[in-house]
């Protein structure tokens, strides 16, 4: 199951690289949860090709990943995000202000990156 909602993100920033015959098979297998058998219907295709091709997608969608990175730096934003809201709690609580500044100020670093 993490693979598949890793893929739809992954699909999501670069599936617009993919072929056009890769994004019809990658969205009806991953986003319309479609067989192989099915899409092989549909596309016309066999069900070997429809396999070909989505294995194809996924190794292109990996390696653009590695190459440029978006959806690592989406986490990095969101854990960063995460760090800035609890020191801002924290301060509205009454803490620590300059170990809590230090803090958000080591997030924006991250979010900078």
């Amino acid at each position: 199951m993490r693979d598949a909602v890793t893929m739809a993100l992954l699909y999501d920033y670069y599936g617009g690289l993919l072929t056009e015959k890769q994004r019809t098979c990658f969205d009806l297998y991953y986003n319309q949860d479609y067989s192989l058998a099915e899409i092989a219907a549909e596309a016309g295709i066999s069900r070997q090709g429809v396999h070909e091709t989505i294995a194809r997608a996924e190794a292109l969608l990996r390696n653009f990943e590695a190459q440029v990175g978006c959806l690592a730096r989406e986490a990095r934003v969101q854990q960063a995000a995460g760090e800035i809201a609890a020191a801002a709690r924290s301060l509205a609580a009454g803490g620590d202000v300059p170990v809590l500044a230090a803090e958000i100020l080591r997030a924006v670093e991250t979010i900078k990156e």
